[in-house]
């Protein structure tokens, strides 16, 4: 990522932090302390106060889960995507799957799986399994028909044309499913550190506000959001090294234009897999 794309990425945060800075300078408000007083209490509790473990038990989970849910929902969604027989019979099931919302079996799974880490991964990985699943089966069903024939023409083995055709053609749209699965993985982290869990983020949050520290409450908080947002980064730069062909195409090559030419259309422009957008 070169310096003007991180300017771009960053300076919305930055000023929105300077502003807090300056507009909750100096407050007395017992709900709302300084900023000041937020930072320096984030700092004392990664320093010695066990935030440090909670922050890893968290960032564990969250890596776990979404690893697992992306080899589980690509795989799946380029067979599902591949087979269309399979993509109509299972149709209503993934619909039924996804509207059905994953907090709801917070409940059951600590019940049955117990509270360690274990049951947070299961969770997390439950609910980031659509949003890549479905992107994936949509990434394969926009790739051209006219790639599949030409594979289909070459004699290409069926697995290789999914390892080395249909995966790169449908990419783009897995990491669109992933960045979606990685907001929906920080929220079940929260949720279900909260209502079952002796460590994390979520814990934490919820014993400093039982306890009325409300310093320490803004201060998990605050981390949560930094965790979030660092993550995010991180998938964007893997998005951007792996799909370098995507976001940066080649420059139609410039031509002289002579009246004949000036009438014909231009060449449709094509990326490196060939596929005519």
């Amino acid at each position: 990522m070169t310096v003007r794309a991180a300017i771009r990425q960053l300076w919305l945060p930055a000023l929105v932090f300077v502003i807090l800075l300056l507009s909750t300078a100096g407050s007395t408000s017992f709900y709302f302390p300084p900023l000041t007083t937020v930072l320096h209490t984030l700092w004392d509790q990664l320093a010695g106060g066990g935030l440090l473990d909670d922050l890893w038990f968290s960032l564990r989970n969250i890596v776990l889960g979404l690893a697992l849910a992306t080899v589980v929902g690509v795989a799946a969604g380029l067979v599902i995507g591949e087979v269309r027989t399979l993509r109509l019979a299972l149709g209503p099931l993934l619909d039924f799957a996804r509207a059905t919302p994953t907090v709801g079996f917070v409940p059951v799974i600590i019940l049955t799986l117990g509270i360690g880490s274990g049951p947070k991964v299961f969770l997390i990985f439950l609910g980031s399994l659509w949003p890549i699943l479905l992107n994936t089966i949509a990434g394969v069903g926009q790739i051209n028909p006219a790639v599949h024939e030409t594979a289909r023409g070459y004699r290409v083995p069926w697995h290789l044309q999914l390892r080395r055709v249909v995966l790169p053609g449908a990419l783009p749209q897995i990491f669109a499913g992933i960045r979606v699965a990685l907001s929906i993985a920080v929220v079940l982290m929260v949720v279900s550190e909260i209502y079952g869990s002796p460590i994390g983020l979520g814990n934490f949050i919820l014993q400093s506000g039982s306890s009325f520290h409300v310093a320490e409450t803004w201060a998990g908080t605050l981390l949560i959001g930094v965790l979030g947002y660092g993550l995010s980064v991180l998938l964007l730069l893997c998005e951007h090294a792996l799909l370098g062909w995507y976001h940066q195409r080649a420059p139609r090559a410039r031509r002289p234009r002579s009246a004949v030419t000036a009438a014909s259309p231009e060449p449709a422009d094509e990326n490196s897999n060939g596929v005519v957008v």
